[in-house]
């Protein structure tokens, strides 16, 4: 072999190694610019999901802010439970509630008249506590300005009437009429003695607005799975299949006893 053709075959492989080496730092920089864009991208979706945790369960109460007010004789962890009833009582109906709520306006129906019997012959104290579920599924702001209204009520010794009321004239889920302060004072009406510039005061000026929503953060915490949440004595009744007003009366009756 001619010493041309020995520098010909030396300067091909030495090209082809160079190219070799060429491919090489090209595929070497093809993965790190693929992992990089990875991290990028986890990153980000990293960034997404922690901003939509971060707002999870969240309400917009931008509206609500303020002094925390609690009604006339609330109590309970942080006052969040509106009693009625004797504290002398040996049983204790908890109800938490959304005055938009259907399902609420249902339990109320059926149990009102009971509740009333045993609360009022002393064998029986309730807790109502008040959610704003429906404005935060259907939007609005009618559970949250009724449950104001209620404790306005409550300031006045007239919540029990004004609960039931609220109830009796309930609006379809859809139709947020008890956003409506106007409403909410002409229902007032039915209540002896409560429509009172006090009252309208209360009801007009939100004052306890910020009670509502503390409360409502309650519920949110307390990981129930709707309204009506009733639990007696700490059970929840209002999943017992079996559950009558004739069977709440007894089970109430027999603690009573014991």
């Amino acid at each position: 072999m001619s010493e041309k053709n020995r520098e010909g075959k030396r300067t091909a492989r030495e090209r082809l190694a160079v190219e070799r080496e060429k491919q090489k730092t090209a595929e070497k920089r093809r993965r790190t610019l693929i992992v990089g864009a990875s991290v990028v991208c986890v990153l980000g979706l990293a960034a997404v999901i922690g901003v939509v945790a971060a707002n999870a369960g969240k309400d917009d109460d931008s509206d609500t802010a303020g002094p925390v007010v609690a009604p006339s004789g609330a109590n309970g962890d942080g006052n969040l439970a509106v009693p009625v009833g004797r504290t002398s009582a040996k049983s204790t109906l908890t109800v938490w509630e959304d005055f938009r709520c259907p399902a609420c306006k249902s339990f109320e129906d059926a149990y009102r008249s009971t509740i009333h019997e045993l609360t009022d012959s002393g064998q029986l104290k309730a807790e109502y506590r008040l959610a704003t579920i429906i404005d935060t599924n259907m939007g609005g702001s009618g559970s949250r300005k009724a449950a104001n209204a209620a404790a306005c009520a409550q300031d006045a010794g007239k919540f029990t009437a004004y609960h039931d009321v609220l109830y009796e004239n309930q609006p379809a889920e859809t139709d947020d009429a008890y956003a409506k302060n106007s409403k909410l004072i002409e229902l007032a009406k039915k209540v002896d003695g409560l429509d009172t510039p006090a009252f309208r005061t209360c009801v007009e000026g939100g004052t306890h607005d910020s009670w509502v929503a503390k409360s409502a953060a309650a519920f949110r915490k307390g990981k129930f799975t709707g309204t009506p949440t009733v639990l007696l004595d700490g059970k929840n009744i209002y999943q017992d299949q079996t559950m009558t007003p004739a069977k709440l009366k007894q089970l109430v009756q027999e603690a009573n006893k014991g």
